[in-house]
Parts: C-alpha cells; structure tokens; sequence
C-alpha cells in the first residue's frame, strides 16, 4: 500500500504539472444543464455532447422543458449521440422526479442522486463535487478506468472497485481534481490504442 501511494503520489505530481489549470470540459449554464450534460456524457465525448447541448439548452430552456418534452421529440434531438433513447427516457423521468419531488433542486446526496434514472456513481460524484463542494468518492470514467489500470494503480475492471482502490491510495483532497487530470492526459497525450512511445508519463506504466 505504501508504494502505491509513493507511486500514485508521482503520478499526480505530474499530472498537476502538465494540467495546472484542468477545468472539466462540458459547457452548461445551470445546475440542470450539468445534470443533464453529465447524463449524456456517458458513452459520448464532452466534445460531441457539447455540440448536441448547445441547441439542445435553446429548444428546452428548463426543467419542466424537459419534463413536458415529447419524448420522440427528444430521441430525434438526440439522436446523435450514443443511447440516445435511453438517455431521452432518462432525462425526461429525472426532471420530474426533480420537479415534483425535490422543487426543482439538484439533490444534494448520493443516495439521493444514484436514485435517480442515468445517474449512477461517477455522475453522482461529478454532481456533488462541481455543485456542491461535496466529495464523497472519486469519478471513474473509460479515461480513468484505462489508465489507472495502465499505471497499475488498480488491477480491476469494475469501476466501482476501481474507485475503492483509487480512494485507498490517493489523499481526499485531491479525489475531485483526479478525474479531470486523468481525463484530461488520456486526451492530449495518451489515448485508447496508444503505443505510449511519447507519452510524458511512460515511465509509470
């Protein structure tokens, strides 16, 4: 345990020194808006999601937008991202349950969050960290899952267990910023399929 701590300790030294300034890359205007963006993002790249959102947030400017969406509507406004019928139904079955049950507010706990349609722990904890400051676990996503595994910081594949590896070896405080970091280097410099000849961080896998 002690050297994957020391070892995920360099790992994200030079994250922090690649990305000093790492901001996620979804663009939203509203609490909602993230919600529903984050939804999306899963399957999707934060690049092709933000190409669908930004008529998407013109045509349904609120919850009850959605809400009250027809959902074939939705699916054809959708439709070019991946599940985009199940993500129709999703979102229109979370702004109601959001509407009629919290007010029209983002809940503030997991719990509350992972109850609701297309949202599971990785959207969950992107919600509570960017909204609320809350951290109560570390976002996995393929990025993360990929190269946590490339830099043997975790031997599963489950994102959950890789998440309960990644909380056991990193310090709190840096749980949030973990995700973007890792997001991030998997985009620039090291992707799905790379040979890793350049890759700043080679000499960790």
């Amino acid at each position: 345990m002690k050297r994957a701590r020391e070892k995920t300790s360099h790992v994200l030294r030079e994250l922090k020194r690649l990305f000093p300034n790492v901001k996620p890359s979804l663009e939203y205007n509203n609490s909602w808006q993230m919600l529903v963006a984050v939804i999306l993002s899963a399957r999707n790249t934060d690049k092709k999601v933000n190409e669908v959102t930004i008529d998407l947030f013109k045509k349904y400017k609120t919850i009850n937008d959605f809400k009250n969406a027809d959902l074939k509507d939705l699916e054809k406004d959708l439709s070019t991202l991946g599940l985009f019928r199940q993500k129709a139904k999703f979102i229109k079955q979370t702004a109601k349950i959001i509407d009629e049950k919290y007010n029209g507010n983002i809940p503030k706990t997991m719990e509350e969050l992972i109850s609701l349609p297309g949202v599971g722990r990785k959207t969950a904890n992107i919600i509570l960290g960017r909204l609320y400051g809350v951290v109560e676990g570390i976002a996995v996503d393929t990025h993360v899952t990929r190269l946590a595994r490339l830099f043997r910081l975790t031997k599963n594949k489950d994102p959950y267990k890789i998440e309960q590896d990644l909380m056991k070896i990193l310090p709190k405080k840096e749980w949030f910023d973990f995700t973007n970091l890792m997001i991030a280097y998997g985009r620039k410099y090291c992707p799905a399929r790379c040979k890793h000849n350049s890759c700043p961080l080679k000499n960790y896998i």
